[in-house]
């Protein structure tokens, strides 16, 4: 808190000092929890994109810049020189670990990554074509009832172990909701591999052959994980928190984040641009659309490029760009879809229209891409990301529950329906 205030006055001209909060980076945060009770009115934010909900030391994004730092590291860093799970200790812990540090919380990790057994027949209740987003937020939401006597939320090490089990079993439910959506048998993790590998394994391996995981896609795929694990207080994170703060169980609290991620305008991105890319068809029609996408009397969305929060090139774009090239090569993959990809990013880089609205690919455009070149349905598009930000989940409702200005969120409304009136009998309406 700094010393700074600013004064409202009401047109009755009675005065409240506002305090300041003072960010370590970016912009100062007028609090403003008094002025319902004080002036008897409340303020009024859709979408909640002025109004700060906590205070937090996880994630700071700076739009207009394009920076995404992760407890002060940059994403550019922590890709080129991390591993996932090793951002996950980081968010989860506020430092990077040390050797020993690093090494026990893998292992901590990977004595997790199996599910119950029972599990399997939750899965054989869903239908055969049922969407895996579906079959994760299910199977997520039922893991308290195996967990319920070691999940003590106002425990750390019980919040710990709560964390570890997270991070370690979302991606075998992920894999086993892919394996239901394709009628093979499950595959069990493989904790020789590293955490990209395995889920690649699990995917992909089926008993009757030896499969054998790609570095470079395992790669790609733990950078991916790395630029997804968190980004602030989106709508999945704060429903996270929101969940969180009446004291549900935090399992219950991941799933509601799980369905919130599903919403198209959310988590729901990477699989948006590539039913765009099947709706345009092929590079023949890429001119059209990209002239439709700049006509501003044309409601036409070029899915993948721009973004809310980022005004500038979102950064975790820059660093999978190059990952999504080297994938593409090595796989050697010839996919007219892929190509027509690559047409729409050369032209909007190249197009000075999209160069004055910074409507650059962002992160959602290049994860369709390089998931599409694995061999990763559509479908399953939106499943990968919440196992990358499971972490960050975890990380902020951690943080939530050891913040002592922590409150059950309680959002007021502006009401605007009939005014009180009486009942009528239903012979007289």
């Amino acid at each position: 808190m700094s010393d700074k205030t600013y004064t409202l006055t009401s047109p009755e001209g009675k005065s409240i000092e506002l305090p300041v909060r003072q960010p370590v980076l970016g912009q100062d945060c007028i609090e403003i929890k008094n002025v319902a009770g004080e002036f008897g009115a409340f303020t009024y934010d859709p979408g909640y994109a002025a109004t700060g909900s906590c205070t937090s030391e996880i994630t700071y994004i700076d739009g207009s810049a394009g920076k995404l730092l992760y407890r002060g590291y940059t994403i550019e860093d922590l890709c080129a020189n991390s591993s996932f799970l090793e951002v996950c200790y980081l968010l989860l812990n506020g430092e990077l670990p040390n050797q020993e540090e690093k090494t026990k919380f893998e292992t901590c990790v990977q004595n997790h990554t199996m599910i119950h057994e029972n599990l399997k027949n939750f899965f054989q209740g869903f239908r055969y074509d049922a969407h895996p987003m579906a079959m994760l937020l299910g199977v997520v939401g039922s893991l308290s009832s195996f967990y319920h006597d070691e999940t003590d939320i106002t425990d750390p090490e019980s919040r710990n172990l709560f964390a570890a089990r997270m991070i370690a079993k979302i991606p075998t439910i992920a894999a086993a909701a892919f394996k239901r959506n394709i009628g093979q048998p499950f595959i069990y993790p493989q904790n020789n591999l590293d955490y990209a590998s395995n889920f690649l394994n699990m995917l992909f391996a089926v008993p009757a052959e030896e499969y054998e995981v790609n570095p470079v896609a395992a790669k790609a795929l733990d950078v991916l994980f790395i630029l997804h694990a968190d980004h602030e207080q989106n709508a999945s994170t704060s429903t996270v928190r929101l969940a969180g703060s009446a004291g549900t169980n935090p399992y219950a609290a991941i799933a509601a984040g799980i369905a919130t991620l599903w919403g198209p305008s959310h988590g729901g991105a990477n699989e948006a641009v590539l039913n765009q890319l099947e709706m345009i068809g092929d590079m023949s029609q890429a001119e059209k659309y990209i002239n439709k996408a700049k006509d501003r009397n044309d409601p036409f969305r070029l899915m993948g490029f721009g973004h809310r929060v980022y005004k500038n090139f979102d950064p975790r774009a820059k660093v999978i760009r190059s990952y999504c090239h080297e994938v593409l090569n090595d796989l050697g993959i010839n996919d007219p879809m892929l190509d027509l990809a690559m047409k729409l990013e050369e032209t909007a880089l190249n197009d000075d229209y999209f160069a004055e609205k910074k409507l650059y690919p962002n992160v959602d455009f290049y994860s369709g891409i390089i998931y599409k070149a694995l061999g990763i349905p559509t479908n399953m598009f939106t499943v990968l990301f919440a196992v990358a930000r499971t972490v960050g989940w975890v990380a902020h409702w951690q943080e939530m529950m050891a913040d002592k200005e922590m409150r059950i969120g309680r959002p007021r409304q502006v009401y605007a329906g009939p005014e009180e009136r009486p009942y009528v009998p239903v012979e007289k309406r």
